[in-house]
């Protein structure tokens, strides 16, 4: 028998044909005319889904930490004050590399599963100057969507950069980046963009570009520079082949092929359909009797962090993977033994979200937990439907 087991972890995520079949066709050169032809249209393309017609793309093989790098390390510089928005693992994770890089990291912190309110980031801006703010749009240990248009409109008004951490939301939740005054989106390939693992995604706007040219000091490190890659990208749009590093050829030709299936869904349709299996996943949870990690307020569309149900441990993870369906274990240190998370993003389906929630409801059973069995899918048919 085959191992047909459905991956809804928060990336890497299930693949549609079409993109594993540009994964796996014969390599080209990297200053092949039809590879500059497909790297430049999916240079295009970024500006789509980021919403984003006046940003500057940039795609580099790498993962979504790099691409958090590239934009920390282009864009302050030592000495610089950065207000991070924490609501997980990964705003930590961004307090860290910044304070690497020298920043003067200041947090505004919330308790677990919501995020920080408006007033506090507004307050923290206030008490000082600050070169940036960073958010993570949703972060993946949490699933806590954190609100971006407000908090880039609050660090425009005090004359801060704004940093969007989108690895767990570009190209499923709401995101205009150039209508809502965002300085830099950035993403990577495997979570909703529906790619392989592998390649960082940003847009930087104008202002974000003149900043990183009005720097006082380089970057200390090479690859991480945004103002070294910036005339590679601008020739591979413009059709003209470049070098600075090999791209991962075949990773963008993937990116390429599922950029083109998100163009064609239409971002709006695109972010109303996420929204439409969260609502019907959570459901299903709530039937089941299980609790959320976020807030509802604040509930992302692509990941779900899950209160283990009483007398049930971390084994149910396995459990539920021994019925068919990969989920993921907890991230967030203070609560990681506590719960589980599931992703629902890209490709997801209606009928994904229903096989998710059999798998888990089978694997309650099997861990030792007690489940109505079928509870949860009924919910979930009946937000589906209404």
């Amino acid at each position: 028998m085959t191992d047909r087991r459905l991956l809804m972890i928060p990336g890497p995520i299930e693949l549609e044909p079409d993109v594993l079949r540009a994964l796996a066709a014969k390599t080209r050169s990297h200053l092949d005319p039809e590879f500059v032809e497909t790297f430049g249209r999916t240079l295009g393309r970024v500006r789509e889904v980021f919403v984003a017609p006046s940003a500057q793309p940039f795609v580099i093989a790498g993962t979504g930490t790099l691409a958090m790098e590239v934009a920390a390390s282009s864009l302050v510089e030592p000495g610089d004050a950065v207000l991070v928005v924490d609501t997980g693992y990964f705003s930590e994770r961004m307090a860290t590399l910044l304070d690497r890089i020298g920043a003067k990291v200041t947090r505004v912190t919330a308790a677990v599963g919501r995020a920080p309110e408006l007033a506090e980031i507004e307050g923290a801006l206030g008490s000082g100057s600050f070169r940036a703010v960073t958010v993570t749009h949703v972060d993946t240990s949490t699933g806590v969507r954190a609100p971006v248009r407000e908090i880039a409109a609050l660090a425009r008004a005090h004359g801060a950069l704004s940093i969007v951490d989108g690895v767990c939301s570009v190209g499923a939740e709401e995101l205009k980046q150039d209508e809502w005054g965002v300085d830099c989106a950035l993403t990577a390939s495997q979570k909703a963009l529906g790619a392989p693992p592998g390649l960082a995604v940003l847009a930087f706007s104008a202002n974000a570009m003149e900043r990183c040219r009005a720097r006082r000091t380089r970057p200390a490190s090479l690859y991480l520079d945004a103002g070294e890659w910036l005339p590679i990208m601008q020739a591979y749009e413009a059709r003209k082949p470049a070098y600075f590093a090999t791209p991962a050829v075949n990773l963008v030709a993937s990116l390429d092929a599922s950029l083109a299936r998100i163009v064609q869904e239409g971002m709006g349709p695109r972010v109303a359909r996420h929204a439409t299996m969260a609502r019907a996943f959570r459901a299903g949870i709530a039937a089941l009797g299980m609790r959320i990690v976020a807030d509802e307020r604040v509930a992302s569309s692509t990941i779900t962090g899950i209160y283990y149900p009483e007398g049930v441990d971390a084994s149910l993870v396995a459990a539920i993977g021994a019925e068919g369906v990969i989920v993921a274990g907890g991230l967030l240190p203070a609560i990681r033994a506590q719960y589980f998370r599931v992703g629902h993003m890209g490709a997801v389906s209606a009928s994904d979200v229903l096989a998710t929630l059999g798998a888990i409801e089978r694997g309650i059973v099997r861990a030792g937990g007690r489940a109505e069995l079928g509870a949860g899918i009924a919910a979930a048919q009946r937000a589906l439907v209404s």
